[in-house]
This record gives structure tokens, sequence and C-alpha cells, in this order.
């Protein structure tokens, strides 16, 4: 059974679901922009590393609480061996959480020229912070290649990437043509909205095309959403109408 929404479902975007939504619609792209292209282009998914120091109260630390000058002992020869202790103790994190976004790149398969790169922003994206400016950094450097870019912002939470002349909206796409830059073609959507069919640009003039709510649809059954999401409230939650209306939604999903 699809998504009772008629576009995004705000319920993909609570904490809990989103990271498993974002691994399971990435191999799903791939799949249907690989069987329109090739065997010309090769299409695959990649991974940015975001490495975030856990706060101190979450860290496993090693350590001592003793301060024991030396201690004997003896090896394997029974000859005496003193063991040196450190005049002080410190503490070691043992573990970093490491969190890995998925992408889509499209190749050229004779040379292996990177064609287009599809993003699929998670709220590490959006936050402020160094996830947000390493994401930034990497957009601005395809940006400024010849190298095309798809962005598909399916959050309502978080500030929204730099983008002039963006109208207000809960969802955005965005597809870059570097031949068009610095203009790019923009999909504003409501939480109402359905997901648009865009083009995915290629060499020239080839493009594909990808219909996004048709794509949501296949990861919500695949993944079998809707026996799980709706025991929490979206992030950010829903408000007034709108939350009356989801619930209406639901309630009529589950008749």
């Amino acid at each position: 059974m699809p998504s009772p929404f008629p576009g995004m479902n705000p319920y993909l975007e609570h904490a809990d679901v989103w990271q498993d939504f974002h691994q399971s619609f990435i191999p799903l792209l791939r799949q249907l922009l690989a069987e329109q292209v090739r065997p010309k282009y090769l299409v695959k998914i990649e991974e940015q590393i975001f490495i975030h120091e856990l706060p101190e109260d979450q860290r496993w630390l090693i350590g001592r609480g003793d301060m024991t000058v030396s201690r004997s002992g003896a090896d394997s020869t029974g000859t005496a061996v003193v063991l040196l202790e450190a005049p002080a103790i410190g503490r070691v994190p043992l573990s970093v959480d490491v969190e890995r976004h998925a992408f889509l790149e499209i190749r050229d398969r004779g040379n292996r020229q990177l064609v287009t790169v599809l993003e699929l922003l998670s709220p590490s994206n959006k936050r402020p912070g160094p996830d947000r400016e390493q994401y930034l950094a990497k957009r601005q450097q395809l940006l400024a290649s010849s190298v095309h870019l798809v962005e598909l912002d399916l959050l309502r939470g978080g500030p929204r990437l730099p983008m002039e002349h963006l109208p207000p909206c809960d969802y955005c796409v965005m597809v870059s043509r570097y031949e068009d830059r610095p203009q790019v073609g923009l999909w504003p959507l409501g939480l109402r909205d359905k997901l648009p069919t865009i083009p995915i640009p290629l060499l020239a003039q080839e493009r594909a095309t990808l219909d996004l709510q048709s794509a949501l649809h296949q990861a919500y059954d695949a993944a079998g959403y809707q026996d799980y999401i709706y025991a929490n409230v979206p992030t950010p939650p829903l408000q007034g109408v709108d939350a009356e209306w989801a619930q209406g939604l639901i309630a009529a999903h589950d008749a």
C-alpha cells in the first residue's frame, strides 16, 4: 500500500526513520536511473562521511585510579622487571560517531568522467555547524565545475541551503545544469503538493527523468514503514490544520 500522503510523507522525517529512508531511497533512485542510461553511463552509489566527536558523557574512557610509581614482576626467563607507571593519568575517547550519507554519481562509461551528482539532504546537512559547512564546501566545488548537480531537500526542518529567489516552501528540489549556471531549476513544494518528475541532465542534450513520487511510494512499501512510523510525531511536528489533515489521512489509510 503506498504512502497515504499525496507528496512527501512528513513522518519519514523523524530521526528514528530518516537514516533508513535515506539509505533505502538512494539505491532505488540508482536503479531507476540505471534502467534509463545504461550502457552509456554508470550510476554509482558513493558516500560522504561525517565524523562527530561524542559528548563527554557518551564517551568510553580509559584511565587508572592509582598513582603507583612502580611495581616489580618477572619475565619468562625469571629476570626481574620494573614496570614503570606514568606520573599522571589522562582519559582518551575510544569512539566517535560516524555518519555516512549516500549519494549518486553518474559517470561516462568510456572515460569515467563525472557527469552528474544527485544528493538527498539529511538533517546534518542543514543544521548550522561543521557538517553543514562541509556539505556547503562540497556543493560549491560542484557548482564551480562542469558537473550537473541535483539536490533533493525533502526535510521541513532546518534552515534552507543558500538559494536566491526561492519562495517559502516546505520542500525543494534543485536541478543545476552546469551550462545554465548561475540559473538553476527549482521545484518549491508544499506539504500537500505531489513530488515532481524531474529531469536528470547528462552529456550534451541527453537527459533521464525521475518520478520522485512513484519512487517514494516504492520505498515506503518495500520498507514496511506503515507498520511503525506513525507511532511518533513528525520532526518538526505538524501544527493546526496540517496536523488534523495528516491524522485524517493516516486514519483512512489504516481503515
